[in-house]
């Protein structure tokens, strides 16, 4: 009998199929490789690649576009609300200072008139006499609501929220007089600050009618 001769490739192979014969699968990934690079490297393929960039760069470039011209209209936007809240801001300053200065001459309370001319004062000593000046009338209104004790800090402690809805203000205003004693020239304070006060002292002294 004759014996049939096989594909030396074929030889040593699983199943002797050329399939599994690694010589042929990297001749085939090879070619396939070729073939594919060869593709894309054409020149309709180039094209199509370039034409597709090209729409894209368009539509980030858009994007871009829109978001700095978004960012410019909420910059324009932020200007003008801020604006208008600063003039809103001096206007409410201008017209409370103004009600200030009416109550000078016309409160019914000598003291607060007394504490109102020491607050628009141009000496800044006077901005804390101001305050100590309140802060004794905030002491006489405790003492009218019922409040005893030997000084302000005892007779707010014996209020609560209830009896005296103002208490938290009222610590907050009784905190600084008590720098101000204390800290003496080294405690600094302006005249914004000294008028923000004197607000809250006001704010207490009207809810009671004790000016």
């Amino acid at each position: 009998m004759e014996t049939v001769n096989q594909n030396p490739l074929l030889q040593n192979t699983f199943l002797e199929s050329k399939y599994f014969n690694p010589v042929y699968l990297f001749n085939q990934g090879v070619e396939y490789l070729h073939t594919f690079f060869s593709f894309i490297s054409s020149k309709p393929v180039i094209s199509l690649g370039r034409t597709i960039l090209f729409f894209f760069a368009m539509f980030f470039l858009i994007i871009i576009c829109y978001i700095i011209v978004r960012m410019i209209e909420i910059r324009v936007k932020e200007k003008k609300h801020l604006q208008h809240e600063i003039r809103e801001y001096a206007h409410n300053k201008a017209k409370y200072e103004k009600h200030l200065r009416e109550e000078v001459g016309g409160s019914k309370n000598e003291r607060w008139s007394k504490t109102l001319s020491y607050l628009f004062s141009q000496h800044g000593s006077d901005w804390k006499l101001a305050i100590i000046e309140a802060d004794s009338m905030l002491e006489g209104l405790m003492d009218q609501l019922g409040f005893r004790g030997e000084t302000l800090g005892d007779r707010l402690k014996l209020a609560n929220q209830d009896n005296f809805p103002f208490l938290t203000t009222a610590w907050e205003v009784h905190t600084v007089r008590n720098r101000i004693a204390h800290e003496g020239l080294a405690f600094d304070l302006s005249q914004h600050e000294a008028k923000r006060i004197i607000a809250l002292y006001e704010q207490i002294f009207h809810e009671y009618g004790y000016i």
